[in-house]
């Protein structure tokens, strides 16, 4: 054992504390349910607002699938994600130290490229869900002249980035403090649009895809990616599996981790599964079809569509701070992989590369990239099914089971069932992306 690995079992499991001084693992704490909401708040976020239309455009079928998959595709990913790094003893550097120590410097140099796509492909997207918002809202609840795409798209990506660089501490603290709102109003809208149910859904032609086996194998292919995506909240089981190993000891983290996110995984579910049936069965498979098409958020065309003053103002308002929110969120981690980045490519040439150099390269490449790919318009979903649902896919289920399975540290957790399904569905949601695109 080197001096710098007795130093990180040191921080993490304090010799001098005793395994009988650590709180009872068995019992429930105050800062379990702290965590437990942490994850709650951090697990939904604005790529729900896209989840009713895959389910729903798919038909009855396609809702079912993601009803029965949602819970254990969110539970058993993450589990394995927080095995493979509580095990490590370079989890306080995040994932990439984790990578870094199981696998070498070029894995992880490999794993911060996919992980930087995997984010920015977000951002990508979230851009161009803000401009569609902000024009729909424009055009349907103002009553204006539809703005010109080019100008719009802009305005608000210089807008965002600009309250980001102008105040980046205050902005995300704001933000993290919308995520409760944000979830009691999706819920204030999933209980406002039970009036408005109907049985469409349940209609014959909606489930003519069940009737033949191909067609329910391209109806999971074509819900996985939706699901990955939606749930996901790798980014912070890092700091999550570390403050349970520190608090009950590495013997224990196994057992209250798999009770943490139990909680919050079934609260997480309750939640967007009454949300995402709510807004279906409020509207029509084609319906559903043409929020698709529109490329809208659900509750951008809920406000458009449904005869409801109060879903017509607060649904698109809703919208628009979500996905402003999430499009920050995932600017600050793209922010920081392009900067790590920058500086080990500059090191490695001998170059050292001022501050302010990098912060402009990064900032006008943030704004041409944003700013074209928002005004193109690409397809959200088809995003969503050909880059990030597959790319989260590959970081939450596939490289946790790769590890488990060559790395010896890891062996404990190999032969579990679970390990099956979670490989399984990462591979599934790889072949989503083929089938996509081709």
């Amino acid at each position: 054992m080197n001096g710098n690995t007795a130093r990180k079992l040191e921080y993490y499991e304090d010799p001098s504390l005793k395994k009988e001084n650590y709180p009872d693992p068995k019992k429930w704490h105050k800062q379990d349910t702290t965590w437990a909401l942490s994850l709650f708040g951090t697990a939904i976020g604005a790529g729900v607002l896209f989840l009713p239309i895959n389910a729903g455009s798919g038909g009855l079928l396609s809702l079912l699938l993601i009803t029965v998959l949602a819970f254990p595709v969110m539970y058993y990913s993450h589990r394995a994600l927080a095995k493979m790094i509580y095990a490590s003893n370079s989890a306080e550097e995040g994932i990439t130290g984790t990578i870094r120590e199981y696998f070498g410097n070029k894995a992880s140099i490999v794993f911060n490229i996919v992980y930087f796509v995997s984010i920015y492909t977000i951002v990508l997207m979230y851009s161009v869900a803000l401009t569609n918002t902000a024009s729909s809202f424009m055009v349907n609840q103002l009553h204006m002249s539809e703005p010109p795409r080019a100008i719009l798209s802009l305005v608000l990506v210089l807008g965002l980035i600009a309250i980001l660089n102008f105040g980046q501490d205050i902005t995300v603290k704001v933000m993290s403090m919308l995520v409760y709102p944000f979830i009691i109003s999706l819920l204030f809208i999933a209980i406002s649009l039970i009036p408005k149910w109907n049985t469409s859904m349940l209609s014959f032609s909606s489930v003519s895809s069940a009737s033949t086996g191909t067609g329910i194998f391209t109806t999971i292919l074509m819900v996985l990616p939706i699901i990955v995506f939606s749930f996901n909240h790798s980014p912070i089981i890092s700091s999550f599996v570390m403050k349970q190993r520190a608090t009950y000891g590495i013997e224990a983290v196994d057992a209250k981790s798999a009770q943490i996110q139990k909680v919050c995984y079934i609260m997480t579910f309750g939640v967007v599964m009454f949300f995402v049936w709510s807004s279906v069965l409020s509207l029509t498979p084609n319906d559903l079809v043409m929020a698709k098409e529109q490329n809208l958020s659900i509750l951008s065309y809920l406000a458009n569509e449904l005869n409801s003053p109060l879903v017509t103002i607060a649904a698109p308002i809703i919208a628009f701070v979500a996905i402003t929110k999430s499009f920050l969120g995932h600017y600050v981690g793209a922010y920081e992989v392009m900067r790590d980045m920058i500086i080990k490519s500059g090191k490695a040439r001998g170059k050292d590369i001022k501050e302010k150099t990098i912060k402009t390269s990064i900032l006008v490449f943030v704004v041409l990239t944003c700013w074209y790919v928002a005004y193109a318009n690409p397809s959200i979903l088809g995003l969503i099914d050909s880059l990030s649902g597959p790319l989260v896919a590959a970081i939450l289920c596939v490289l946790p089971m790769y590890a488990i399975r060559k790395v010896p540290v890891l062996s404990k957790y190999r032969g579990k069932l679970s390990n099956v399904f979670v490989i399984v569905v990462g591979v599934l949601t790889i072949l989503a992306s083929l089938n996509s695109l081709f």
